[in-house]
């Protein structure tokens, strides 16, 4: 039976994951015990910390909160009370990330490099200023290089005795984690919080009407942020409505390629949206640090001396705006396979709720007119064009082929 206070304080925003959350609980009361240890003077490595580690991997499908498990579990670990109450200073600021013993990896581009991660190891080695623990959160660890990661071990294999590492990727397998580093780690699965459960997040803190809240929490297929964004933002809906017309668009060749094209089209234009502003401040912010509009004898020579800071910030956020398209374009694939799914499950007459409440007529219609066969090759069309991206085909490419795929059943 879950603890019915299982989500307050800094875990609240942590859905359906009572399990996990108490194993973080239990081990930032560890912590504790051993911060309350050395203030009092105990010899370092006298206090055994009990279920504390030093290394730990959240693991989890899209959406069941890696990133907001590692970010609550830190914030546990500077509650100054010790049990991440979410209302101490501790707790606010590293929810806040401003937190000055917690740094966040948060990669923007295709990758997390070499360079970067031998700073932030650099920077995670210090003393802990607040007097509790140096905690460094790598969102999305699975985007490590090979160099990176090797850094990484170095760090987690002679770890300085107050530092903690937290990673977050989709799972344990090697293409995701190196197999050296998920040894050296406690592992927390998460799970994908059922629907019911996002819809009641929605509802209870958000305000979202029940009707609109369930509808997105099974849209989003459990996914949280998702579900929020569908429930909150009409231009989502739109999207996700375009996306949704796609199978009865595959008439012909000609309009396998229109089709692509939109939906290439579409997910550009919502990475484009959701970068500019970052990219519009960061030039700013860089000209200015580099005397733009200066007028004294040295404002040629620094015009001249900053084309190449401006040539590597164009270079990062041409990374970030491809990282941003094609996470807008997996989006649209999983709401794509959504529907390939319900039609699916009305093939073979599964008990299973639809994805899509609000194209059933349409499933219904392709279930009458499809072979289960002919489904699945498209459902497996689908989800192999989402492979084909993960590992680099130029997304034109492979959405081609899918549409092609699809209309050819």
């Amino acid at each position: 039976m879950p603890r019915a206070d299982a989500a307050v304080g800094v875990f609240a925003d942590l859905v359906g994951q009572d399990e996990a959350i108490e194993t973080l609980r239990v081990a930032a009361a560890s912590a504790a015990q051993v911060v309350s240890a050395g203030a009092a003077g105990a010899p370092p490595g006298s206090v055994s910390g009990g279920a504390m580690t030093h290394a730990w991997i959240f693991t989890g499908p899209p959406g069941s909160g890696r990133s907001v498990a590692a970010r609550a579990f830190a914030a546990a670990l500077q509650c100054e009370r010790g049990t991440g109450c979410g209302e101490c200073a501790g707790c606010h600021t590293t929810l806040a990330g401003t937190n000055a013993d917690v740094r966040f990896v948060v990669p923007e581009g295709l990758s997390i490099g070499v360079g970067e991660m031998r700073a932030l190891v650099l920077r995670a080695g210090s003393t802990p200023s607040g007097g509790r623990w140096q905690v460094l959160v790598i969102e999305d660890a699975d985007r490590l290089t090979e160099a990176a990661g090797n850094a990484l071990l170095k760090a987690i294999e002679e770890p300085p005795p107050r530092t903690v590492f937290l990673l977050c990727t989709p799972s344990t397998h090697p293409d995701d984690i190196s197999v050296t580093i998920r040894s050296r780690c406690r592992l927390v699965p998460l799970r994908q919080p059922a629907a019911d459960a996002v819809a009641a997040v929605l509802a209870e803190r958000d305000g979202v009407a029940p009707d609109l809240a369930g509808w997105a929490a099974a849209a989003a297929q459990g996914h949280v942020g998702r579900a929020r964004r569908l429930a909150r933002d009409p231009d989502a809906r739109k999207r996700r409505d375009a996306v949704l017309a796609v199978p009865r668009r595959l008439t012909s060749v000609g309009a396998c390629f229109d089709a692509a094209a939109t939906l290439i089209e579409s997910a550009e234009a919502e990475a484009e949206a959701a970068v500019a502003d970052v990219d519009a401040s960061e030039r700013a912010a860089l000209q200015t640090a580099l005397g733009a509009g200066g007028t004294g004898k040295g404002a040629a020579g620094a015009a001249r001396g900053s084309a190449g800071q401006l040539k590597d910030l164009e270079r990062r956020q041409k990374s970030r705006a491809t990282r941003a398209q094609r996470d807008a374009l997996d989006r649209a694939l999983v709401d794509l396979a959504g529907f390939y799914r319900d039609v699916l499950a009305r093939t073979l007459g599964a008990e299973v709720a639809p994805v899509h409440t609000d194209t059933a007529t349409l499933a219904g219609a392709a279930a009458a007119k499809w072979t289960p066969e002919a489904t699945l090759r498209r459902l497996e069309a689908v989800l192999a064009c989402r492979t084909a991206i993960e590992v680099n085909v130029k997304p034109k490419i492979a959405v081609e082929a899918m549409m092609l795929a699809l209309w050819r059943g």
